[in-house]
């Protein structure tokens, strides 16, 4: 979306307001956001497009009420982009595929070479606070102590 803006001042003016929308709570984030769109349609509507567009689901993480350590590591897309590299360097110089079973097991080497480097995400120690707000806390049946 910033790359739509050629001024280096407008496009440091929207990345601040940016930065500071996605810190506030949902409702007022996405205010800010639009009437910041509002403002940029004039002189670059592509960029106020892009703004606008996908606005309620760019804040699904505030809606969550996550931690900050958890809203921090869940607003990027880090975590999908890092193994998605992986796989490319891995598979950079693979030019044919016999099937798509080969390609399959080349994409899978590939998450397994990523797997190598993972660390623990920011505010693993939080994820019960993803979980409940996901609806997903419910206790776990052990199934081995309930078999006769």
């Amino acid at each position: 979306m910033l790359d739509r803006i050629p001024d280096k001042t407008v496009k440091a003016q929207t990345r601040a307001v940016m930065h500071a929308a996605y810190r506030l709570a949902e409702k007022e984030g996405m205010a800010r956001l639009k009437l910041h769109a509002t403002w940029l349609k004039t002189d670059y509507p592509d960029a106020a497009a892009g703004l606008i567009e996908g606005l309620e689901e760019t804040f699904t993480v505030n809606r969550l009420q996550l931690t900050p350590a958890l809203r921090r590591c869940l607003s990027t897309t880090n975590i999908i982009e890092n193994p998605n590299g992986a796989v490319r360097r891995v598979t950079h110089r693979v030019s044919h595929h016999r099937d798509a079973a080969m390609a399959l097991r080349w994409t899978a080497t590939g998450f397994l070479e990523a797997e190598k480097s993972f660390r623990k995400i920011q505010g693993v120690k939080d994820l019960w606070v993803l979980a409940t707000a996901l609806g997903r806390n419910e206790k776990r049946v052990d199934v081995e102590k309930h078999v006769a």
